[in-house]
């Protein structure tokens, strides 16, 4: 057991949380990274990454985690790849459990990011960076001339599809139902769109192709009938779920999960307890805008632990 009490324990890694290391250990607060199994986040399952400002050649998602990681070392972030088990927030300082370890720290930083909900085929995990993706944002750029599919039926699947066909020549939208959940601004938005074809009723049974995706094998699920679809590309829009479980009994969420802030700030509704990246951002969820919450937390740590007398 840990008598001391650390000022900043980061929990999660990922850009959020490495940022948000780095910027906490440059202040001197000799920060405690608790990283997790999974570290680095999504980005760990990305390959070309050619929107992260700095690298105009693009880099490697695992390599970009690398680099924070070892950047956040070089200041003097201890790093402990584990799992937190348990956190208590209700007194200061706060009681955090890493398995059979208990930590005690005077503020905290949640970083454990939000998981892209999947299909769940053999064949998605194996191609995923090779033509299957959970982020049009992010790798639309890859497919320019190509042809693609989006996975979903509600805003995030029809925004995705939009935004694909500013690459693509061809954007099939397959979706479970006869009708879609999105919005109606949405919808309109892709039934007007020339690039747009949707494909009702009907779910991907497999994703075919060896080292790259090149076609989907579909099922009607109102007649059984499979049929196979050429593509180069499968864009998954199903939704995300937040990694809040950890703490949902404990701070504020929204209807959907993700840790509720106090805007512009990092604030939870637990003084001093900050969230940064995907776990409270809905809306933006890039490697970009978590690293900038990354850094807003732990500029939000700094000044709590200075009303603190530290």
């Amino acid at each position: 057991m840990s008598q001391e009490v650390e000022n900043v324990i980061i929990i999660g890694s990922g850009p959020a949380g490495y940022t948000a290391a780095i910027y906490a250990a440059r202040a001197n607060l000799n920060p405690l990274l608790i990283e997790g199994y999974m570290a680095g986040g999504q980005l760990m399952i990305t390959t070309d990454v050619e929107n992260f400002p700095g690298f105009p050649e693009g880099i490697m998602g695992p390599d970009l985690m690398m680099n924070l990681r070892a950047q956040a070392e070089r200041f003097g972030t201890r790093i402990i790849t584990q799992d937190v088990t348990k956190v208590d927030f209700t007194q200061r300082p706060f009681r955090i459990e890493v398995e059979e370890q208990v930590f005690h720290s005077q503020t905290a930083i949640v970083c454990t990011g939000a998981t892209a909900k999947l299909l769940g085929l053999e064949s998605e995990r194996r191609l995923m960076g090779h033509g299957v993706s959970a982020c049009a944002t992010c790798d639309g750029a890859f497919f320019k001339q190509k042809t693609v599919c989006v996975v979903g039926g509600g805003d995030s699947a029809l925004e995705e599809a939009n935004f694909l066909t500013r690459f693509a020549n061809k954007v099939y939208l397959i979706h479970r139902r006869d009708k879609l959940r999105g919005s109606k601004i949405m919808q309109d938005r892709a039934a007007a769109n020339p690039k747009i074809e949707f494909i009702w009723d009907s779910a991907i049974e497999e994703i075919l192709g060896d080292k790259v995706v090149n076609a989907v094998r579909l099922k009607n699920l109102k007649n059984g009938e499979v049929s196979e679809l050429p593509m180069d590309g499968v864009f998954v829009a199903i939704g995300h779920k937040p990694n809040t479980d950890l703490f949902k009994d404990v701070l504020e969420v929204d209807e959907v999960g993700y840790l509720k802030v106090e805007h512009p700030t990092s604030k939870t509704n637990i003084p001093g307890v900050f969230a940064a990246g995907d776990i409270h951002d809905s809306i933006y969820r890039q490697a970009i805008t978590a690293a900038g919450s990354g850094c807003k937390a732990a500029i939000d740590a700094e000044r709590f632990l200075e009303t603190l007398g530290h």
